[in-house]
């Protein structure tokens, strides 16, 4: 029996992709597809927005970017610190996040989905609070 094996869509490397790539890996924070093309506009460099979006969604299909919903349901992408499977913290005021393994939660994933008879499955989990300085700053302003 042969193997089968799927091509890899091979990205082309353009001037815009490198400058997103660039931008990407000097940021710490999420960012929106229109905060991403604002920062390479103010740098001088020439990218549609649309372009932009298409950039982020080819880095993140391969793996490159993490891709959270914000609170107003919005794509937000970050250069991958983690090379596999991740879970993340994120402050619902300030937008800081951390990457997490959580083992545990594989495994509750996997034993749903075996437990319903389903194969391969995969999963997004986010843990959405106030980070410490928010909870600091929140409890301060009480006062």
């Amino acid at each position: 029996m042969s193997e089968i094996s799927t091509p890899v869509k091979e990205q082309r490397v353009t001037k815009q992709r490198l400058a997103v790539s660039a931008a990407l890996d000097e940021l710490n924070d999420f960012v929106s597809t229109q905060e991403l093309h604002r920062i390479l506009h103010e740098r001088g460099v020439s990218v549609s927005l649309a372009t932009s979006y298409r950039i982020l969604q080819s880095l993140a299909e391969d793996g490159a970017v993490d891709v959270l919903r914000n609170p107003d349901g919005e794509a937000v992408y970050r250069r991958c610190a983690a090379a596999e499977h991740h879970h993340h913290l994120l402050c619902r005021n300030c937008g800081k996040a951390v990457e997490i393994e959580a083992p545990t939660v594989e495994t509750w994933a996997a034993d749903i989905a075996a437990q319903h008879g389903y194969t391969e499955p995969s999963h997004t989990v986010e843990i959405i609070g106030l980070c410490p300085e928010c909870t600091a700053a929140k409890a301060q302003s009480v006062k």
